[in-house]
This record gives C-alpha cells, structure tokens and sequence, in this order.
C-alpha cells in the first residue's frame, strides 16, 4: 500500500481512538457507559443501528455471498428491513411503555421484570455468549481484510492489529462513543462504497458488458436462491431483531418511543435495499475480476480456487489508486469497529450487570465504572482468541445468531405479550432450543429440506415451552415466577 493511503488509514484509526478517550473522561456511571445516558436522538440511534447490525461482518460477508452467488445474496439483508420494522411496530412500544424498564441496562432485564432472576441470568449468559461470537466475527473480518490489503501482513498479524485495536477502543469510550462514532463510520462506509469503491470497481472490470460476460446469468438475477436458504436467512437473522442486546441497549438509550420508533424505521431502509445491493455488487465485481486474472499477480488463477470472502479485498487493493484506497479501507475498517465495539460492550453489559452483578456486589459510581472496563478488555481478549479458531466471518456470525435466536426469542415473545409467567418453561425453553442447534450444528447431521439448524431449535424451544407452560399451570406446587417485588435498578 502507498505510504499515502497508510497515512490516510493511520490518521483514521488514531481519529476513531482519540474519540475513545474522549468519552473516557465524560462517563460519570453505568448508565453513560452502557446506555448512553438515555437521551440520544433518532438520527444518531438509527446509523448507530445499521453501523452495528451490517457492519464489517456483513460487509465482508454479502462481499462473499455476491462473489459466491451474485446479485440474489441481497435478500440475506431484506431480513433487516423487515426486522427493524416489526420491531418498531410490536417490540419498541412495549418496551418504552413498561415502567419497570425505565432503569434497565440489558435485554435481560425485560426477562427479569417478568420471569424473574434466574431466568435473566439464563438470558445473561446466552446472550454474552452469542456477541462473544459477534466480537469475534467482526475482529476476523477486519483481519481478513487487512490481509487482503496490505503486502507482508498475514492473517494472524491483522488479528491481533484489528483485535487490539477495537478493543482498547471500546474499553475506553462506552455507548455513547460508540453510538456517536457510529455515525460517522456509516456516513464513511456509505460514501466510500457508493462514490469511490463501486464506481471504478465497476469501470476497472469492464463494465456491464464484461460482467455479463464473466459469470452465469443466474448470478444477475434477484430470483436465483434457494427457497430453503430464503427461509434459513428469515429465521435465523429476522429475529435478532427481538433478541439483540445491542438493539435493547439502543432504545434503552432513546430519549421516547417516538425517537426509537424513527430510529429503526431510518435503520431498515438503509439496510435494505441500501446496504444490501452495494455489498453483493462490490463481490459480484470481485468473481469477474477473478475470472479476468485480474488477482494473478497475487498467486491467484481463477474464482474457483478462492475464498468468496477474499475477493473484495483483493479487488479493491487491486484497482483503486493512491488516495482512494486508503479512504476505500478506512470505510471497510469504520464498519468493523462500528460492529465489534457494540458487541463487546452488549457481551460486557450482560456479563457484569446480568451475571457477576447478581452474585456479588459491585462498587458504585467510578468504581463500577472501572470494573466494567476492565472486564471489557478481559472479554476482548477471549474475543480475539476465538477469532483465531475460525475461518469464516459468515459462518461465524451466522452460528452466533442461530445459538442466541434458538434459546431466546420463544420466551421473549412470551415476556413481550403473554400473562401469567413461569419460570421452568422458559428455561426449558432456553436450554432445549439452543443445545438443540449446537447439537445439529456441530454433528453435521443431514437435516430435512437443507432447513437450517435453528429451524429446529426454535420448534424444540416452543414445543418445550408450551408442554411446561401447560404442566406447570396444571401442578397445585407451581406459582407465577412473576414478583411485583422484582425491578431494576
């Protein structure tokens, strides 16, 4: 890379972590560090939200799925609209109306005010779990683009670059700095893709005429997908929208109902078709350019001995000149960090306010604050080791989603509108739907129709809350798990 473009790049990542140290100095608590202060407006919130939910997973990821299988990859994000949007609808209200949550800090908190303490801490650790596997996809995908990128650097080399990077980063600033830098890095990412990274991209391979000579037909159409990947996608991401901590933490941090409600509307579109069309085009462009040997001079022959995920990064280090390249990755990068720092502070947050929290007491004021920075960065580097294990950002992602949606989104669906709460079926609930997906994920077992593993943790989930919900209900020894007595804060 010119020494220009490492300028360019070095000045943004000094940029993003002065922002850090920033908020370092001007969060008084817990509810700055976690939540912001709760009183954010809708335009920071909603770029927040599609920073953090696309990001550099997705961004790397729909890179991988337009390389793999062209332009219908983009359905993969029709999820987010449509998520963003029923969760705006039927979820934001119910939350930003409940008095209980007025002080809440966590997604778990909804469980606790409901079903009680033991079912949160479940909730708790689930959910530290699964954006422990978040963090982890974010850092991996940064490492895959830096080794894309930059000449000499290995993938273990860009892990550790982009693992400590955005750790020490998130340690310092908290929510708000991560809400506020949010907006920036979205409004970077954007203009870079869509004014600098797709247009001579675009002109570099040849234009339509070479695209559509380059790759089959299939690749540019929106109705080249299997209906059982279309399903797997709606039921494995659409409901993270009801079950995200990062998401809770953001209307949590929503001055009224009002603000969040435009949030998430502003979030879905740019999601969906904004985001989506973008990235799989930005990867559609890298398979022709692979095709073309375009990417010999890098020891590559052809698109079929490739990682889809390597493609866009190999073509944007390829074409883009002086200048535009380092402002081209310092978007990709800025979707990174806009992702990892939010996971790690909901993985944080879960972890101090939902578990430790609850069988010890904390220090108050600063010296919470401290402790939750501390076990930030300790959760950081458990982060950047798993980041080590895998190989691709996607997969990934997509096994954290379905581990956290399979346990979780039976019991929050019952929180948000039933009555009459029990603690066992939630927690059989819980406890069945996601070792059912681990389970399936990790024996490879063939599953009917190539349906999704979560499929069928979420049908083991329901089953197993309805049964215990009616033996319970039945059982003269069986009480409501719901306390008046039971609040935050």
């Amino acid at each position: 890379m010119h020494p220009v473009d490492l300028t360019i790049f070095a000045v943004y990542i000094v940029a993003m972590l002065g922002v850090g140290l920033f908020f370092l100095r001007r969060n008084s608590g817990t509810d700055d560090y976690y939540v912001g202060g709760r009183n954010m407006g809708s335009t920071h919130i909603g770029l927040s939200v599609v920073a953090t939910d696309v990001g550099g997973g997705f961004s790397i990821g729909l890179g991988g799925l337009g390389f793999a299988m062209g332009l219908s990859g983009s359905w993969m994000l029709f999820t987010g609209l449509l998520g963003a949007w029923l969760a705006a609808v039927f979820l934001i209200p119910r939350i930003k109306r409940n008095p209980r949550l007025e002080n809440a800090l966590t997604y778990p908190d909804l469980f606790r005010v409901t079903f009680g303490n033991k079912v949160a801490m479940a909730a708790g650790i689930i959910s530290a779990i699964g954006y422990l596997g978040f963090t982890s996809s974010q850092i991996l995908a940064g490492a895959k683009l830096a080794s894309g990128t930059f000449e000499q650097l290995s993938l273990g080399e860009a892990l550790i670059i982009m693992g400590v990077t955005a750790v020490v980063y998130t340690v310092l600033g908290g929510l708000k700095a991560v809400i506020y830098t949010d907006t920036a890095q979205w409004i970077i990412l954007l203009a870079g893709l869509a004014f600098v990274g797709l247009p001579i991209c675009y002109q570099a391979v040849g234009g339509w005429t070479a695209v559509s000579a380059a790759v089959p037909p299939e690749m540019l159409s929106l109705t080249s997908i299997e209906w059982s990947t279309f399903v797997n996608w709606m039921v494995t991401i659409l409901p993270i929208w009801f079950v995200g901590m990062t998401l809770y933490q953001r209307i949590y941090a929503c001055r009224d109902e009002k603000t969040a409600k435009r949030a998430w509307y502003l979030a879905g579109l740019f999601e969906w078709p904004v985001m989506a069309f973008l990235g799989v085009t930005l990867g559609l462009l890298g398979r022709v350019a692979a095709s073309q040997g375009m990417f010999g001079y890098l020891g590559v022959e052809d698109a079929s001995t490739m990682d889809p995920e390597s493609g866009l990064p190999m073509l944007l280090r390829t074409v883009l000149p002086v200048g535009m390249m380092g402002l081209v990755m310092s978007a990709y990068f800025s979707a990174i960090l806009s992702t990892a720092d939010s996971c790690l502070m909901a993985c944080s947050g879960n972890v101090l306010t939902d578990i430790v929290a609850r069988v010890r007491r904390l220090p108050e004021g600063q010296g919470e604050l401290r402790v939750s920075q501390i076990l930030t960065l300790a959760l950081g580097a458990i982060a950047l080791v798993l980041a080590t294990t895998m190989t691709s950002v996607l997969d990934l992602m997509l096994y954290s989603y379905a581990f956290m949606v399979s346990g979780l989104l039976v019991p929050t669906i019952a929180a948000l509108f039933g009555s009459n709460f029990k603690t066992a079926p939630a927690l059989g609930a819980m406890v069945v739907g996601g070792a059912t997906t681990v389970t399936l994920g990790l024996t490879g077992v063939t599953l009917p129709a190539s349906l999704d593993a979560n499929v069928f943790g979420l049908g083991a989930s329901l089953l197993v809350f309805l049964t215990l919900q009616k033996l319970v209900s039945r059982g003269s020894e069986s009480s409501p798990a719901t306390s008046p007595e039971v609040e935050i804060g």
